[in-house]
């Protein structure tokens, strides 16, 4: 039955005068997300968006299998309603409620449901209220399946709930609310690259940059031959993961093993993994300036690791001219793990192969780095900037 899926959003309704501009953009991204399917369109209405059919039929099976494994990666998006859109009249709206709500309670297996109508009514010339409505609807529904059938809870615990808005277009009934992340629109901030390793933090700093509306590119980094080709297939596949939430993302590629063979022949052992960190920071912020690229993100984690206390992530940002966004920064990692699964990343990063860093990795690393004396330990490395260029300008691209 059917033949409407129902938008709603929360943050973007605080938006005032740039409002219109955000919403804009989330009908993008649905497109975008339902571009497998053909003949749909989507529309906006006061404080919704709307998904059809363009022939108005309602949805096959299939179709709301895809929407619904579609928009729950839709940022910007409060949650969603499979939905049946009538006219705006109780007898048109009646006789749907009752076919929703008697199919989900005749197929409920566990005794008798409990069941509830919530009812919301923006139309404020509607001739009965919100209460009368529902108290209307249970009847209908009563009547259809008998009073035997479902105990009436109006509690959260209901086990059924039939959802109708009444507005001013048309009135909208659904039996189910569909969370999806929230946030804003991907493509409402400017685009931003995010280090991406195969690690469990950096996927997880991304999604959330996205939630806050910037699209990523990526860039990664191996050290072949010392690193296996498995390095970079594994970030591969993050970053295709990645990519469900949002229109596109390149990968970058880059190889670390000449820079890092200079810093093993020329610097003390204990600054090796600081001065990786800003190597890479400098490649990135070069490429990003080249991609337009608004801002550098990492998956740091305040004392997490040694690279990542205080003073180090001081020296390491000291490395780049440009804005670096930390998201993760106070997370507890037992968060950043649970919001890995929900991503879709978490199995992913679990697969353990070797990263950059642990080339060359000193024995005992620096804990509390002072930028001066990195920039003294860059300066023993000959052609330190030609290096990085080179690096650069040697990328692999991959989307």
């Amino acid at each position: 039955m059917y033949n409407c899926i129902i938008c709603r959003y929360h943050e973007i309704a605080t938006k005032g005068n740039n409002r219109g501009m955000f919403e804009r953009c989330l009908v993008e991204n649905i497109r975008h997300l339902l571009k497998s399917l053909s003949g749909i369109r989507v529309s906006r209405v006061r404080g919704r968006v709307r998904v059809e059919r363009t022939d108005n039929a309602p949805f096959t099976a299939e179709e709301l299998q895809v929407i619904k494994s579609q928009l729950v990666k839709c940022f910007g998006l409060e949650n969603f309603s499979p939905a049946v859109i009538t006219e705006v009249d109780m007898e048109k709206i009646r006789p749907v409620a009752a076919e929703l709500a008697a199919e989900a309670v005749n197929s409920f297996a566990d005794g008798k449901p409990a069941f509830r109508v919530r009812a919301r009514r923006s139309n404020k010339r509607f001739p009965l209220t919100s209460k009368d409505i529902e108290i209307d609807l249970v009847s209908a529904v009563a009547e259809k399946t008998g009073t035997d059938k479902f105990t009436i809870d109006l509690s959260n615990a209901a086990d059924i709930t039939l959802g109708c808005e009444v507005r001013d277009e048309f009135a909208v009934l659904f039996m189910e609310s569909i969370s999806a992340p929230g946030g804003l629109p991907v493509g409402c901030n400017p685009r931003v690259m995010t280090l991406l390793s195969g690690g469990i933090d950096s996927p997880v700093a991304a999604w959330l940059i996205m939630k806050r509306g910037s699209p990523c590119d990526f860039i990664t980094f191996h050290s072949a031959p010392y690193t296996p080709p498995e390095t970079v297939e594994k970030v591969q596949r993050v970053a295709a993961k990645l990519n469900e939430y949002q229109m596109w993302g390149t990968l970058c590629i880059a190889n670390l093993s000449e820079f890092q063979k200079a810093v093993r022949d020329n610097c003390k052992e204990k600054f090796r993994t600081v001065l990786y960190r800003r190597a890479m920071m400098r490649i990135a912020e070069i490429v990003s300036r080249h991609r337009k690229c608004h801002a550098l993100v990492t998956g740091d984690s305040l004392g997490q690791v040694a690279s990542q206390t205080v003073p180090n992530m001081y020296s390491v940002g000291k490395a780049v001219d440009m804005l670096v966004l930390r998201p993760l920064v106070g997370t507890d990692k037992l968060d950043c793990i649970r919001l890995a699964e929900e991503i879709g990343t978490l199995e992913i990063s679990n697969v353990q192969v070797p990263d950059s860093c642990t080339v060359f990795a000193p024995s005992s690393p620096c804990t509390a780095s002072e930028p001066e004396i990195l920039e003294q330990e860059e300066a023993k490395i000959p052609d330190y900037w030609q290096i990085l260029e080179k690096i650069a300008g040697n990328l692999e691209e991959w989307a």
